[in-house]
C-alpha cells in the first residue's frame, strides 16, 4: 500500500501523459507530489524528506519543461533523482558507524557488518547505473532527442507539443512530428515500468544474497522494504 502511495505522482503522471501530453502530465505530477507531502504532513506531523526531494526536483525540472516548453528537463529528472540517492548511499559508506542500508534493514535481518556494507555500496552503483540508464533511453534509446531536434529544424517551431502534431503540421514535418511523440512515448513507458521492474529485479537480488548469510534470530520481514519502495517512488 505504501509502494502505491510513493508512486501516486508517477502514475498520475503516466496517465495524464497518455490523455493529455507532456505539459499537462508535468503539471499533474507536480500538484500530486505536493499534494502527497501535504498528506503526510497532515497524518504524521512531518514530511518524509524522500517525498520532499521529489518534489524539489519536480518544481525545478518540471518548471523548466513548462517554462521553456522544453520536455528534455523534465526527463533529467529520475536521473537527479537516482543519482543524490546514489550519493547519500555512497557518502554512508564512508562517514558514519554503519551504511545507510544496514540503518534501514537491520531491524529486519542481521548480517555480517562486511555485508552490509557490499550491500550498501550496490545499492549505491545501482541508483547511479539507473540515472545513467535514463539518460541512454532520453538520448539514445528510444531516440527522442535526435527526433526532437530533427523536427525542430524541419519545422522551425520549438514550442511543440507532440500530442497535437496532426493539428499543427502536415507531409513530412507530420511524420517527423509523430516520430518524435513515439519517442517521447517510449521514455514514459519506460519511466514508469522499465525504471519500476529494474529496481524489482535488483531488490530480488539482494533477496536471494541476503539469505546466504541472513541469522534468523530477528522477526522475518521483507529484507528490501523501505529502499525498495524509496527507489521506486523517488527515481521514477
Amino acid at each position: 500500500m505504501k509502494l502505491l502511495f510513493d508512486l501516486f505522482p508517477v502514475i498520475l503522471f503516466f496517465v495524464a501523459y497518455k490523455l493529455f501530453g507532456i505539459y499537462v502530465a508535468t503539471t499533474v505530477a507536480i500538484a500530486a507530489s505536493a499534494l502527497q507531502v501535504a498528506w503526510v504532513r497532515l497524518r504524521r506531523g512531518r514530511a518524509e524528506r524522500m517525498h520532499l526531494a521529489t518534489l524539489a526536483l519536480l518544481v525545478i525540472f518540471g518548471g523548466m519543461t513548462l517554462a521553456l516548453r522544453d520536455p528534455t528537463f523534465v526527463m533529467w529528472k529520475p536521473t537527479i533523482v537516482n543519482w543524490l540517492f546514489g550519493l547519500v548511499f555512497l557518502v554512508t559508506q564512508f562517514i558514519g558507524d554503519k551504511p545507510l542500508a544496514q540503518r534501514m534493514m537491520e531491524h529486519a535481518v542481521e548480517v555480517p557488518d562486511v555485508i552490509w556494507r557490499r550491500l550498501n555500496l550496490a545499492w549505491a552503483v545501482f541508483f547511479i547505473f539507473s540515472g545513467l540508464v535514463n539518460l541512454y533511453v532520453v538520448y539514445v534509446g528510444s531516440g527522442f532527442y535526435e527526433a526532437r531536434e530533427a523536427l525542430i529544424a524541419a519545422s522551425g517551431v520549438t514550442d511543440i507539443d507532440l500530442k497535437q502534431c496532426a493539428q499543427h503540421f502536415s507531409g513530412s514535418v507530420l511524420a517527423l512530428c509523430q516520430r518524435a511523440h513515439m519517442s517521447e512515448s517510449s521514455w514514459v513507458d519506460f519511466k514508469l515500468f522499465g525504471m519500476m521492474g529494474m529496481t524489482l529485479v535488483f531488490v530480488l537480488a539482494q533477496a536471494v544474497y541476503l539469505a546466504r548469510y541472513a541469522h534468523h534470530d530477528k522477526e522475518p520481514a521483507p529484507a528490501a522494504g523501505d529502499i525498495s519502495q524509496e527507489a521506486d517512488a523517488g527515481g521514477r
